[in-house]
């Protein structure tokens, strides 16, 4: 039995090759912006990892001492993570204890060997080690620590490449780790070949296989999210009466009296009082057990995935405005949303336009010249996209003649402020919106020729914390957005996520869903963004997010329509914006109304959403509270109706590994068919 253990081994750390060296990189929209180094020597591994796109990356090493099993007996990581937080992890198994150390936590366990333990910091060279394991072991399913379970399910056979570089490779899902699970290429010795993630990670050499890759990749996802959608989505030919609810109204801010509502193919067909209402015998009816049905909640700012749409379904959120993406696959995500294909929210397209620098983030068009990016705007309007956005290596001299380029065409133009310019330019220069709270506010906080296409355009926030908003500076950004009546989507839970991260804690903003998803998730949002020096810094991060509560206050009041957002593809995290929004002066009933008829307003879509009225189509969700009275009732829905549809949120959040917020409201099936 040992030595069919070592002969395992050896082909997991030997694999396909003589050398010892397994050797990747990573590509995001077709350009190389990282590599992953793993050294073999016996049964130890070294790891060199680099990420570097749109200024940040994890950065990072890792040491390995596996056992025969290829399980670890010790795994430390040393370096950074995504925003330049310190990453110092351990792990080790000694005399019958497995102990660890990391970012989120540490804990120990009594075992009388080795078992596989889930890096907390680790690099994407892990999820073929967890592959590995997985493999051998009983249904493709393990316990792991600090806790939790792992699944590995077997696809299909693929192969990659042409000629003598041809491979024959399989096809893993493995899940339990993340929100989402991750499909894995393996070679014929069980080694990585490639994860096919949103940032693609493959094997040096097959880099120009990217596109094959990424196509592989979304198709599997696709059979996948495509057999969720035949579990999860609920039709019917009949009418729906949805009993016994209240009603926001957006324009009164209340929930008003108990009514019965009914939908049929789509539409909001009619609303009577709860007292008046008879039913037929035809209809399904659904008791809302005096719960109240808000109109569906909008992210204004969300860059999605294939996986992002049930987690927006399930969490409310029946309209998003992408804010960057892969071009051609928002195009078709949005074709197959529209056709009822997937789950998931429609999507109002954004274009995304970004400079050329070493900078640079890999998403929408980078144009070389201000010509292409004329040329890229046009593109972006022959295709129904509402805006585009620049980001921040655009030269700021072409921002004006791009944004008015687009207005001539009906876009808005919003979008971060370029690195080495001011909002206040960018405002003159024709944005409609700025893009979140910190790229506003670092024009009253940056000295000239401060690069914000680092991680600076956080950690420079901490200044916030001395920030008198009597400024003379901020009364002129303010006095310039009202006279250009431009706007803000301030994404405030994203910041307050990245200043108020503290390693080992739940930040505010996840603690009411943290403990219902998986392992990795968790750990992973008990981990600080930043390194700290010390606690007084801890503290100026703390003040100067107050001070981003009280700058939104202060837009509030002066009239700024500030865009709810997330920069983030849950759904959780638009429940958070809205009570950031309370937070800073709104009434519940103001906040729910800003995310929901508002936004249908802004984008033009009112006369079809963002009210419960008759003849609107049917987009909206059920909660047993009254988010009226507390915003945060919106957390916990029954059920959700996307253009006549029925989700049940539990069932969703079944699919995907998570415990259930909320169970279903009784529903009645049509008796006859009158």
């Amino acid at each position: 039995m040992r030595k069919l253990f070592l002969a395992s081994l050896l082909a997991f750390t030997a694999g396909a090759h003589a050398a010892d060296i397994e050797r990747f990189v990573i590509v995001a929209n077709g350009e190389t912006v990282g590599h992953l180094i793993a050294t073999h020597n016996r049964n130890t591994v070294d790891i060199d990892y680099a990420v570097s796109d749109n200024g940040r990356g994890p950065k990072h090493k890792e040491h390995l001492v596996l056992e025969p099993s290829g399980i670890p007996r010790e795994w430390s990581i040393e370096g950074t993570s995504l925003m330049g937080g310190r990453v110092s992890e351990r792990m080790s198994w000694k005399a019958g204890t497995e102990s660890w150390v990391s970012q989120a936590d540490q804990g120990e366990h009594q075992t009388p060997k080795p078992e596989l333990y889930i890096g907390n910091d680790a690099s994407p060279w892990a999820l073929g080690l967890y592959q590995h394991v997985l493999a051998k072991a009983a249904g493709g399913t393990a316990d792991v620590l600090p806790g939790g379970q792992l699944h590995l399910e077997k696809l299909s056979p693929v192969s990659v490449g042409d000629g003598p570089t041809k491979l024959a490779l399989q096809a893993y899902l493995l899940s339990g780790i993340d929100l989402t699970p991750e499909i894995l290429l393996i070679d014929a010795h069980g080694r990585l070949f490639a994860n096919l993630s949103d940032s693609l990670l493959v094997r040096e050499g097959y880099e120009k296989q990217s596109e094959t890759l990424k196509a592989l990749g979304r198709a599997l996802t696709l059979e996948r999210l495509q057999a969720m959608q035949r579990k999860v989505a609920h039709p019917y030919d009949a009418p729906i009466r949805i009993r016994n609810v209240h009603l926001f109204d957006p324009q009164s801010l209340t929930s008003g009296p108990a009514v019965s509502l009914v939908v049929f193919q789509g539409r909001i067909t009619t609303i009577e009082p709860e007292a008046d209402t008879t039913g037929h015998a035809d209809e399904v009816t659904i008791d809302g057990r005096n719960g109240t049905l808000v109109t569906g909640l909008h992210d204004m700012h969300s860059h999605n995935t294939l996986w992002s749409g049930p987690f927006y379904l399930a969490a409310g959120v029946t309209t998003v405005r992408d804010m960057g993406n892969d071009n051609l696959m928002l195009l078709g995500l949005i074709r197959q949303l529209d056709a009822g294909e997937l789950p998931g929210p429609h999507i109002i397209p954004s274009g995304f336009l970004e400079g050329r620098s070493p900078y640079s983030a890999r998403v929408g068009f980078i144009p070389d010249t201000l010509q292409q990016g004329l040329e890229d705007v046009h593109w972006y309007a022959d295709r129904g996209y509402v805006q585009i956005k620049i980001y921040n290596s655009m030269n700021p001299d072409w921002v004006k003649p791009l944004a008015a380029e687009a207005h001539k065409l009906g876009l808005r133009a919003v979008g971060h402020v370029p690195a080495f310019t001011t909002p206040d330019r960018m405002i003159e220069d024709g944005y409609d919106e700025v893009t979140h709270v910190n790229q506003l506010m670092l024009g009253w906080l940056l000295a000239p020729g401060e690069d914000t296409r680092t991680p600076l355009r956080l950690t420079a926030m901490a200044r916030a914390a001395d920030l008198d908003l009597s400024d003379p500076r901020v009364r002129h950004t303010i006095d310039l957005m009202k006279a250009h009546h431009t706007d803000l989507d301030p994404t405030a839970v994203i910041v307050e996520r990245l200043m108020l991260s503290r390693a080992g804690q739940v930040n505010e903003a996840d603690a009411p869903f943290l403990d219902h998803v998986p392992i990795g998730y968790q750990r992973y949002r008990k981990r600080s963004y930043v390194s700290f020096k010390d606690d007084t810094e801890k503290a100026r991060y703390d003040k100067a997010f107050a001070k981003v509560i009280d700058a939104l206050a202060l837009l509030h009041k002066e009239g700024i329509r500030l865009w709810p957002g997330t920069d983030d593809t849950t759904g959780f995290t638009v429940h958070r914006e809205l009570e950031l929004y309370v937070k800073a002066g709104m009434t519940p009933a103001e906040a729910l109304r800003v995310g929901t008829f508002d936004c249908d307003q802004y984008l033009t879509r009112d006369q079809r959403y963002g009210s419960l009225q008759r003849g609107k189509r049917a987009d909206f969700f059920l909660v047993p509270g009254d988010p009226t009275r507390d915003i945060s009732a919106i957390r916990q829905i029954e059920l959700v109706m996307k253009d006549g549809v029925i989700y049940y949120p539990s069932e969703i959040y079944g699919e995907l590994g998570i415990k259930p917020f909320a169970l279903p409201p009784p529903l009645t099936p049509p008796r006859s068919n009158r």
